[in-house]
């Protein structure tokens, strides 16, 4: 398909914006009202559409993106369950089902005291043009708690997992909706939900969970698979620019799972990270971080990152209650939560040379921040593209759960980084041929819409 170019090209952008976007929003925001992290990710994917919907009138008079703005089904449920003292806690449970035009749902669970129908929305919603992004047969959805596990027993875990199990369960299937672990979700919590699942239905549908245990149907690389595939995108942004990340300063937000192998690859490729972070606080270590000790801390003690900075000695300091973005560095990685860079934080980057950043995590850089990166030629991945890892990877459990077959991890890995390839080539592409060259922002939205959209004509007005 041709597209329009030039000053007219903009003039059927401009039109497309204000007799479909903009009321589509208003309507969005009327509609969904209170629900700002969505508001936000609606936002920023509609005000890239114009170009590709001057040039795709079907899609208008189909009212794709209308129909895109709202989720397919979307669960509230309760969630009560018992501590160790007996006493009886009441949480909310959450799973939007978004789009299935490409799949069965697929995204992820959240456990966190933030979490609400507005941040399972916006989570959703990026998920289904993440999901398209893959080239993977999988659908967008999203799901989770507002329940905290941070202090919690294995006990009291398993309750809380059982009882969320026990609702969600009848809208679960390896061919209708396939959750994941995300933010307080990991093996543990992934297991205890299996395992509910499993004994309701009397079934061992291992297609049904990702992010499983390898001796129980899980996939080798999985856990690394999102902070890998968020490495491995940005060193593609810099390989079209003539550079490579070899040398580089990294500076890398949070240390959970995604941060944690973001800096794994990223010291592969012969980058020096110097930077990690939690809630309380940011490290920078000149040294580069020490993995291994890193991992020790976070996985295994379950400690903060200040205890790294005690325990490293000299090399490291300890900032609390900041994030890293005023560390110099060559490129950015923010891999913590969303809204986490914000646009002060981005100048500080750009007057200190950054040259790239990556979104590990789901929207972590603010409208803003975003702007002023794009302002400055400097190159940068939306989560949507850059995080796709983690949900490319469940997919392919899926296939070998399908398969009932096991791959190698070298295996696993060259296909994860066939699939950011890629997905890098096609937002690259896509932007180029809407007008916007480097721009990874229109690239993902586009590329991503233009695969729903057309699954969406093809199937009909559902």
């Amino acid at each position: 398909m041709s597209v329009s170019t030039g000053s007219a090209a903009s003039a059927n952008a401009s039109t497309a914006e204000s007799r479909v976007i903009e009321p589509l929003y208003a309507e969005v925001l009327r509609r969904n009202q209170g629900e700002t992290e969505f508001h936000q990710a609606v936002r920023e994917v509609l005000e890239t559409l114009g170009p590709v919907l001057a040039a795709r009138p079907e899609f208008v008079d189909a009212r794709i993106v209308e129909r895109l703005c709202e989720p397919e089904r979307q669960l509230i449920f309760r969630v009560p369950w018992s501590d160790d003292n007996g006493d009886i806690h009441v949480n909310r449970g959450f799973r939007v089902e978004f789009s299935s035009s490409l799949g069965p749902y697929k995204g992820g669970l959240r456990f966190h005291p933030s979490v609400n129908l507005g941040i399972v929305k916006f989570l959703g919603f990026e998920q289904i043009f993440k999901n398209a992004l893959t080239g993977m047969p999988i659908g967008g959805g999203k799901g989770g708690a507002d329940f905290d596990p941070k202090g919690r027993s294995d006990a009291e875990i398993m309750r809380f997992c059982q009882s969320f199990m026990t609702e969600l369960h009848r809208h679960l299937g390896e061919y209708t909706d396939v959750p994941a672990g995300d933010i307080g979700v990991g093996g543990r919590e992934i297991g205890y939900l299996f395992g509910q699942y499993k004994r309701i239905t009397n079934r061992y549908e291992s297609g049904v969970l990702t992010g499983k245990g390898l001796g129980w149907g899980g996939a080798q690389a999985r856990t690394e698979a999102t902070g890998y595939g968020c490495v491995m995108f940005t060193s593609e942004m810099l390989r079209v620019r003539g550079e490579s990340l070899e040398g580089r300063r990294i500076a890398v937000s949070g240390s959970g799972n995604v941060a944690v192998y973001a800096i794994e690859k990223a010291q592969q490729l012969g980058a020096t990270v110097v930077t990690c972070s939690d809630s309380g606080g940011h490290v920078v270590d000149e040294k580069g971080i020490d993995l291994g000790l890193l991992k020790e801390i976070k996985e295994r003690d379950r400690g903060r990152v200040s205890d790294y900075a005690e325990r490293r000695g000299g090399s490291a300091t300890f900032v609390p209650g900041k994030g890293p973005w005023t560390v110099p560095v060559d490129v950015a990685l923010p891999c913590a939560t969303q809204n986490e860079l914000d646009e002060e934080d981005a100048l500080a980057l750009v007057r200190n040379g950054v040259k790239a950043v990556a979104e590990g995590a789901n929207m972590p850089t603010s409208p803003g921040a975003v702007r002023v990166f794009q302002e400055a030629g400097v190159a940068f991945a939306p989560g949507k593209a850059a995080n796709a890892g983690g949900v490319a990877t469940s997919a392919l459990e899926m296939q070998q759960n399908a398969s009932r077959d096991s791959w190698s991890f070298a295996h696993t890995e060259a296909r994860l980084e066939e699939i950011m390839r890629h997905i890098h080539d096609s937002c690259h592409t896509t932007a180029e041929r809407y007008g916007s060259p480097g721009n990874y922002v229109v690239g993902a939205n586009i590329a991503g819409f233009e695969l729903v959209a057309e699954a969406m004509l093809a199937q009909g007005l559902i």
